[in-house]
């Protein structure tokens, strides 16, 4: 499985969530309301966040129980259409503020505030792929992380 990476807007806000709506109806998936609402609670996290997580806080906010298990199928949804991210060591997803754009993940951890940032570097994730290759390995799904301190937390320090 090969990669698509095209110039892309990371989006913000309404039209971050149109986007992932767009994204999704292109699909012929449904853009219900429970799936806009898991989308915003992600959207508006600077970390990466379980389904336990997002359904306690939308049960919260919405005054009803928002079961986890509804979560995580629309998160496994979201993933699968390319509207949201998994980060892998912390068990988490994020938004992919950029839907349309089909490639490799590449996240920086911070481990001191938990802010995730999603980065893209095509020449990594290539030579990633390669090595892979030629081990006689087909990567489907190459995701980078890295750990360590954002600049807010080194200047903190």
């Amino acid at each position: 499985m090969g990669h698509e990476h095209h110039d892309h807007v990371d989006y913000q806000g309404k039209a971050l969530s149109d986007a992932a709506r767009d994204s999704l109806l292109a699909a012929g998936e449904q853009w219900t309301d429970l799936r806009s609402e898991v989308f915003a609670e992600l959207a508006r996290l600077d970390q990466p966040a379980s389904a336990y997580d997002i359904a306690e806080s939308l049960s919260t906010r919405l005054g009803r129980r928002i079961v986890p298990n509804s979560v995580y199928r629309i998160l496994d949804l979201f993933v699968t259409r390319n509207v949201a991210l998994r980060v892998e060591s912390l068990n988490g997803f994020v938004v992919n503020r950029h839907p349309a754009c089909v490639h490799d993940c590449i996240f920086l951890i911070c481990d001191g505030c938990g802010t995730t940032r999603h980065v893209d570097d095509d020449s990594l994730t290539k030579r990633v792929r390669t090595v892979a290759g030629r081990d006689g390995f087909a990567p489907e799904r190459p995701v980078i992380e890295v750990h360590g301190r954002c600049a807010e937390c080194l200047a903190a320090a």
